[in-house]
């Protein structure tokens, strides 16, 4: 089984995108799942610390083999020049042993507007920058990683951990584990 590290809204800030490749790192990941809204802060959020898209997008292409991505509601067509891995599609449906994960950012389909799956498979969403976890009424789990630059509602700067059927809620600055969900 393959250790998956998700993550999502880095919004251009090059502290935190760092902060998360030293948890890739240190976790030993083999893939990083990123979940969108990557390089641009978006005109309803704040300035992120160290707001330096150019400096995001050079650390990602570092690693670029390693990334599957989805567009955010922040991300365009321009964002895509600049980065060597794809992330213009809505969603990525990503198959980990008997575990379905359909990925994608969250402002198209989220816990109020899931798409059609089956029981047990898992809706990855980021978007809302707080991290969270529950059972659909239709059996799917839904999984929000969070936000690695713009927390919201004093959450933690967040990611996620998906090893072995069980998702692993991680403070990015802290690298300490605060919420879990076994499948």
């Amino acid at each position: 089984m393959n250790k998956i590290l998700i993550a999502s809204d880095i919004h251009g800030s090059a502290y935190w995108s760092e902060k998360l490749l030293d948890v890739f790192r240190f976790q030993g990941a083999s893939r990083l799942l990123l979940l969108g809204d990557l390089l641009y802060h978006g005109p309803r959020n704040d300035l992120p610390q160290d707001y330096a898209p150019k400096k995001v997008f050079a650390s990602l292409n570092a690693i670029k083999d390693k990334i599957t991505a989805v567009r955010g509601n922040c991300d365009s067509e321009v964002d895509q020049m600049v980065l060597a891995f794809p992330m213009l599609a809505d969603y990525a449906i990503v198959s980990e042993g008997s575990w379905n994960l359909f990925a994608t950012h969250g402002h198209l389909f989220n816990e109020a507007t899931p798409p059609l799956l089956n029981g047990g498979d898992v809706l990855l969403n980021g978007h809302f920058h707080k991290p969270c976890h529950k059972k659909l009424s239709s059996g799917t789990y839904y999984v929000n990683c969070g936000s690695v630059s713009l927390p919201f509602d004093a959450t933690p700067h967040s990611c996620v951990i998906f090893e072995n059927g069980t998702f692993r809620w991680l403070n990015i600055e802290s690298g300490q584990v605060f919420d879990e969900l076994v499948l």
